[in-house]
């Protein structure tokens, strides 16, 4: 029976998507009634298991429910019902800049991050110069991040994450910031992390590299899961049911 990395079961995650907002008692006094919203159901029971060293897509156009889902997976939202269950140390690079600031250095940044993480700071200390040499940004590293580049944030942020040593990788479209040279970089990487048995969790439109990269995908729509299976037809299958639409 092949391993479980990631279990999601029955996920669901509601957001309120509100109309009229009472900002403060006295709106609300005045207008005599409850803020006005809807519910809008982002991800509607949702269930896939990802195995155990395998590269996981997930696919689907804007507003499918995608990065909602990863969010979920790196306990960022709660879903409203369901179950995300992952078996080992998950790490996750989904926004740029995400767990920097803005107005420490890259140096000061790779030991906020790291330990945001879970790392030591003797680990950090030993990771040190192998995430910096990774990132490729040694010469601004004593610089405020704030005066990165989108990209130089992508590079350290994933070189950090990747250096926690995680079972289980989740990456965002994030990647696509980054330049041809450290998107190869990154691909060279999560070959070398299924190598080591590591499971990595991606969002992409980039389909080519999907194909290249993943063994198999999860295909979302409007929320709701249309399939899962591998790569090659599952893209073939999306791919036609947009030229369908």
């Amino acid at each position: 029976m092949t391993e479980i990395a990631v279990r999601v079961e029955d996920l669901s995650k509601k957001f309120r998507m509100y109309k009229e907002r009472n900002q403060t008692l006295k709106s609300a006094i005045m207008r005599g009634r409850a803020s006005v919203h809807e519910d809008f159901w982002a991800l509607r029971d949702i269930t896939f298991d990802v195995p155990v060293g395998s590269t996981f897509g997930l696919i689907g156009s804007n507003g499918s429910g995608k990065s909602t889902l990863l969010k979920c997976l790196a306990k960022i939202y709660y879903p409203t019902s369901g179950t995300i269950t992952a078996y080992g140390k998950l790490a996750a690079l989904l926004e740029v800049g995400s767990g920097f600031h803005h107005e420490l250095s890259g140096r000061e940044n790779i030991y906020l991050n790291g330990s945001i993480l879970g790392m030591s700071r003797k680990q950090i200390d030993r990771k040190f110069d192998e995430i910096v040499d990774f990132s490729g940004v040694e010469q601004f590293i004593d610089q405020p991040v704030k005066n990165y580049s989108s990209g130089m944030y992508v590079r350290l942020g994933f070189s950090v994450a990747i250096n926690v040593d995680p079972d289980i990788l989740v990456v965002d479209e994030v990647l696509a910031v980054g330049d041809a040279e450290f998107q190869d970089k990154c691909k060279r990487k999560f070959v070398d992390l299924k190598k080591e048995g590591k499971t990595v969790i991606l969002v992409s439109h980039d389909m080519t590299a999907v194909k290249t990269m993943c063994d198999q995908v999860a295909w979302l729509r409007h929320g709701e899961l249309v399939t899962t299976g591998p790569a090659k037809p599952t893209i073939a299958a999306y791919y036609d049911s947009l030229n369908h639409e």
